[in-house]
Order: C-alpha cells, then structure tokens, then sequence
C-alpha cells in the first residue's frame, strides 16, 4: 500500500512512517519542520538529540529499511503544491499529523492562536479538497483528539463519536432512536480545530464519498518504539517544556532528576492516556479497515485508560522518593472532574493496551535519566509568563 504520511517528522509521524515501512508498506513523508522552528522560537529542544529528516531516513536505509521519500511541502499554505504530489503518488492512504499540536501554544498569544487556527484547519481543508478533485481515492486517517468533548463530567461515557438520542415531537411523543454526532465542547483553540476537522472530514464524506477515520487520541506517552531503537539516529522526540511536553515527560524527567513533580492546580483533572506503540497498532488496525465510500467518518477514541493527574504524580513521586509540589494552573480549566470514554475500537483493532503501571513509569524515568544530561533546567516548570496561559491540556 502506498501511505502518505503528513506531518512524518514529528513525535507520531515519524515512528510510525518507519512502522509502516517496515511492514512492506510504501511511505512518502510530507513536512514543512514547523515544529522544528517553533523549537527555535521557543529556546528548547527534545532531550532526545535529533536528527535531520534527511538523516533519518539514511539511517533508515542504511540498516536495511525502505526507501522513503521525503517532501517539503507546508500543505496549509501550498494546495497547489500539494495537489500535484497526490496527483503524481495516487497514495492509497493518507495519515494526517500535519497540524500545530500543542494546546499551551494555541493559546500562547494572539500569533500562536491565528496560527493554529489556520494552519491546522487549512492543511485539513486542503488535503481533502487535493484528493477530491485528482480523484484519488485514498483512505485519510485523521489525529482527531479527545479533548473535543471537553473536560467536565459528563456523568456517562463519551461514546466514539455518536451518540443514540430520540426527538419528541410537539406533541410530546418519543420519536424512534437516532444517532447523532456527539456535541463538541472545545476548551482551546487547538481543540477547536479537531473540532472542525470533523465536520471537514464528514462534509467531504457525505458529499464527495471521502473515505475517513478520525482517531479522538488522548495524551501519548512513551519515549521508544522498536524501531527507533535500533539506531540513535531514528531517535524520536521527548519534549518535556511546559508547552509540548506532555505530563508524563514532564514528570520523568522531574523525577530523573530528583526534583518535585509538579501538578497543576489540584490534580484531581482526570485525562486519557495512550501509549506510542499503541498509537502505532491502532494505526495499523484503521489502515486495515477503511470506512465504505459514502459512510459517514469511522471515529475512534485512540485511548488506552483515564487517569486522575494526582494520581499519575504519586506514582512517579513514589518510584523516585521526589516531592509533590502543587503550583497554580497555568490553564483555565475545572478543577477537577471525572472522565470515562469507550474505547471499543482500539479493542475492536486487536490492541491490548500499554498501561502506566509502575514498571512502566519506571522504564520512563530510567530513560530520562539516560538523556538528563541534556536538559534545560529552566524549561522544567512554567515560567510567570506562561503561567498566565489559559489552555488545557
């Protein structure tokens, strides 16, 4: 199968165009490296050292994997550029990562916030209009996110996209059961484009017979995945700063370090979790299982567990004997609340999820301890400034 991959050089992109590939597959990698350059802009780096995407994609080759193409293309800016790629390749499936990823930098200013907006809404916009009118029928896998639904509790939980509801009619009788596309609640800005990406994805669908998967993935954790081990130069990114890290870097590397993990606010937000490598199996299940032409977008909630963040700290806090330290929240957020989703179609893929279990977070921290050499202390907390963000993560 030949499988673009946009957005192939950034922390799920890259590993899995190489899973990919190493299953027979035929990759052709777009990026513009926004995300390198945000890097630039923001003075921190992974503390995984990483390589060019020209080099990897050598290493690759050199160790007995696929060739892989590689193309500089900003898709949210470049339809035309674009266009003529699907019109030369005719990929069978496209991976859509190509998107402005952190919630804290959606919010950062008013620039961080256009260009969210605009680039992850055009890039979405533009891939589906390029495959409609060079008529190539390939399969988009879209990194949709959880966070769409919001962070309240709801009290039940989040169906994968629909929800069964019945209409009374004025008179006040029961119609028969629906099913509807469950409300959307964004609490950024960045989850206001997956929000729209949807409703692209289901426009395209229902009036152009799109083929799409939309993956509602929850916070990916994990440093590694067997292939990225083989070589240093495959090495993936850790970010582990207050804007694109995640929390589970953010408390490795705290703890590595012996230093007080850090949680926001009272720790009682409840968020879903998900681990690289079954990020990358459930991957494998949507390419293996596209939608129909003219069925509505499959949705999948691309989770492995929720977990309180209170909870998550006291475990790295008790494998490393490192404090608890509670700081204000730089995001404007609930307090707490309680969050339960299906996630029958990671099952229905094959996946048994990675849990964080203590051997887990423990392998996790044993890593950053390997890589500690190269952090940047001052990135490891949010400053003054960034605590004034009002995202939620």
């Amino acid at each position: 199968m030949r499988v673009m991959v946009i957005g192939g050089d950034g922390y799920c992109g890259w590993p899995t165009a190489l899973r990919l590939s190493g299953l027979g597959h035929d990759i052709i990698i777009v990026d513009n490296y926004s995300r390198r350059r945000i890097g630039d802009e923001l003075g921190v780096q992974s503390l995984t050292s990483i390589s060019s995407l020209e080099e990897r994609v050598a290493a690759w080759a050199e160790i007995g994997g696929a060739a892989i193409s590689i193309h500089e293309i900003d898709v949210a800016e470049n339809y035309s550029e674009l266009a003529n790629l699907v019109s030369e390749t005719r990929p069978d499936a496209v991976i859509h990562f190509g998107e402005q990823r952190s919630v804290p930098y959606s919010m950062m200013d008013p620039s961080a916030g256009l260009f969210t907006v605009r680039n992850n809404i055009m890039a979405t916009t533009n891939l589906l209009e390029a495959l409609i009118q060079t008529q190539t029928d390939a399969h988009v896998i879209h990194l949709g996110s959880i966070g769409v639904y919001g962070y309240e509790t709801l009290g039940y939980e989040v169906p994968e996209g629909y929800q069964k509801v019945r209409h009374v009619d004025a008179s006040g009788n029961l119609g028969p059961e629906q099913e509807t596309l469950h409300p959307f609640n964004p609490v950024s800005k960045y989850h206001l484009t997956k929000a729209l990406d949807h409703l692209g994805l289901a426009y395209y669908a229902a009036k152009h017979g799109l083929r799409a998967t939309d993956l509602c993935q929850g916070t990916v954790w994990g440093a590694e995945t067997k292939e990225t081990r083989l070589d240093k130069r495959l090495a993936n990114r850790f970010d582990y700063d207050p804007v694109y890290g995640t929390v589970l870097n953010r408390f490795a590397l705290q703890a590595a370090l012996g230093k007080p993990i850090s949680v926001y606010g009272t720790g009682e937000q409840t968020r879903a979790f998900i681990h690289i490598e079954d990020v990358l199996a459930c991957i494998e299940g949507a390419l293996a299982s596209p939608p129909k032409r003219r069925h509505r977008v499959k949705v999948v909630n691309q989770i492995a567990e929720c977990m309180r963040i209170k909870d998550l700290a006291n475990l790295f806090g008790e494998l490393s004997n490192s404090e608890i330290m509670h700081i204000a929240s730089p995001r404007s957020e609930p307090d707490e609340n309680e969050l339960a989703a299906s996630n029958q179609g990671v099952k229905d893929y094959g996946v048994r999820p990675t849990l964080i279990s203590a051997t887990n977070v423990s392998e996790l921290i044993n890593y950053a301890k390997r890589h500690a050499d190269l952090v940047d202390a001052d990135k490891l907390y949010p400053t003054s400034e960034e605590k004034r963000l009002e995202p939620v993560t």
